[in-house]
């Protein structure tokens, strides 16, 4: 071997012994920090999400705004979302009304009846659920608090029989005031997102109890949430959906 070469072989050894001599810095990275993603837009067609008339948090602590957002913006979004997509090519779930789409699903093709019996519904009942909550709701006053007295037995007895009905849905559900034409009031459970359209009737009001409209702060503790939740109901909007039973023109 030259005298050249065994001077570049013993640079190159020495370089690398400077290498491996050398103490490696490691810069620890921090875990990325868990976040909410972001609701997706619905795809463009006919249904919309209803935009909120209050902010997240005016229900606290009676229902908090990280429920509410997740709830409004990501739950009901969902429902818009697979609607859109349905009505691509079932063109006549948006030209035609709510109730006449929920009062007929026998019409429907079955291979969307199921898909629209869970999202229409579920759409319908949460348009009407952020439509009877907000802050300051006061108290039903004049013909509805006169009916909720005749046919309820009064705001006492309605609200412990109301509860109760509530606590008793199995699993995923919800609890209705139902509304018939002429006024009468009963309590009535759907499960899942049936709506009482479904049979010809319309919601006065109605309290979710699906686990996910209380869950982050009542955990497991649902009857704490019924019992919360009249905190929340503002009774000018019942009133005005009572008068409309009334007049015929109650929508969803």
């Amino acid at each position: 071997m030259s005298s050249l070469s065994r001077r570049r072989l013993m640079t190159a050894a020495a370089g690398i012994v400077a290498v491996a001599a050398t103490p490696r810095i490691v810069f620890a990275q921090a875990a990325p920090s868990p976040a909410a993603a972001p609701a997706a837009p619905a795809p463009d067609g006919p249904f919309k999400l209803p935009p909120l008339n209050y902010a997240f948090n005016v229900l606290e602590p009676h229902i908090d705004a990280k429920t509410m957002e997740i709830h409004h913006d990501r739950h009901h979004m969902a429902f818009i979302t697979n609607l859109n997509n349905l009505a691509k090519t079932n063109p006549q779930l948006g030209s035609n009304s709510v109730q006449n789409v929920l009062g007929n699903l026998n019409a429907l093709d079955d291979s969307i009846k199921f898909a629209v019996r869970n999202n229409l519904g579920g759409h319908a009942n949460h348009s009407m659920f952020w439509e009877i909550m907000g802050p300051g709701g006061g108290k039903p006053e004049g013909e509805l608090a006169a009916q909720i007295e005749k046919d309820l037995g009064g705001m006492e007895k309605f609200q412990t029989d109301f509860n109760a009905a509530g606590l008793r849905q199995f699993g995923s559900g919800w609890v209705f005031v139902t509304v018939a034409k002429d006024g009468k009031l009963a309590i009535e459970t759907r499960p899942n997102q049936d709506n009482p359209m479904m049979d010809g009737k319309r919601a006065l009001l109605g309290n979710d109890v699906w686990e996910h409209a209380y869950y982050l702060n009542y955990q497991n503790r649902r009857a704490d949430y019924l019992k919360a939740w009249w905190n929340t109901v503002n009774w000018k909007k019942v009133s005005e959906r009572f008068a409309a039973a009334k007049a015929g023109t109650l929508g969803a």
